[in-house]
């Protein structure tokens, strides 16, 4: 099996689900879509809970912060990876991609436009965020397996048809997020090899799941965070635990 398979799988089953979706979206009264996008809601809020109480529960983050130290860490991490997220203006940035590839992919009016950048936007964030992202996709780069990412295939594949059923056709554009982001995190497995240490990992697995947190709520209706510009936190989070290891 080649490295990078995982990331392939997991592209086509987001386009299929996507496809199948869309084509159900249709014949399902609006009533119905909307149910189905409240219930990955609650899911993904229970990912993003799993994500969170994993990491901080990880043994071997403990032991090189001090038992006090990861939810402080994610916390700085959230506000140090916020700050340059928000000057960038990546969530804005990440919303205009959308625009422009449904100006180049699908004809529509504002209400379709905002549909389509909804639908890319939640779906790449809730595709391309969390701890089988990261993991699956390093282990896949290492060379030892692609058992997670199918797992995370399987889940999104499903995912993927909810979604495309109420939000149309931006759910298969983030197919192109899934496949920048984790053949990105692929390449990094297969050039770090064994060095990234599993206390940065369960970093990276515990503020993930934070902003997973932030993707439910989107997906819910209850408040619209700006998930995007996070995502830098992602990489404040290992770089944090690297800072306070050494000085603990």
């Amino acid at each position: 099996m080649f490295r990078g398979a995982g990331t392939a799988l997991n592209v086509a089953t987001v386009l299929l689900g996507s496809g199948v979706g869309v084509a159900l979206g249709g014949r399902l009264p609006e009533r119905t879509r909307s149910t189905v996008t409240d219930a990955l809601g609650l899911v993904t809020l229970v990912i993003g809970g799993l994500g969170v109480a994993d990491g901080l529960g990880a043994a071997a983050w403990e032991a090189a912060v001090g038992a006090s130290a990861p939810l402080l860490i994610v916390l700085g991490a959230l506000l140090l990876g916020g700050i340059p997220g928000s000057l960038l203006r990546l969530e804005e940035r990440l919303e205009g991609l959308g625009g422009r590839l449904q100006a180049r992919l699908q004809r529509g009016g504002t209400e379709g436009r905002a549909r389509f950048v909804e639908g890319f936007v939640s779906a790449s964030l809730l595709f391309c965020i969390g701890p089988l992202t990261v993991l699956g996709s390093l282990s896949d780069g290492l060379g030892r397996g692609i058992e997670q990412l199918a797992l995370k295939s399987t889940l999104d594949g499903f995912a993927a048809l909810a979604f495309a059923s109420s939000l149309g056709w931006g759910v298969a554009a983030s197919a192109l997020s899934v496949a920048v982001v984790q053949g990105a995190l692929t390449a990094a497995g297969a050039l770090l090899g064994g060095l990234l240490p599993e206390a940065q990992v369960a970093a990276v697995t515990a503020t993930g799941g934070v902003l997973l947190l932030g993707v439910g709520l989107r997906l819910l209706a209850l408040k619209r965070v700006a998930v995007g510009d996070l995502l830098p936190a992602l990489v404040a989070a290992p770089v944090l635990t690297a800072v306070v290891a050494a000085l603990h």
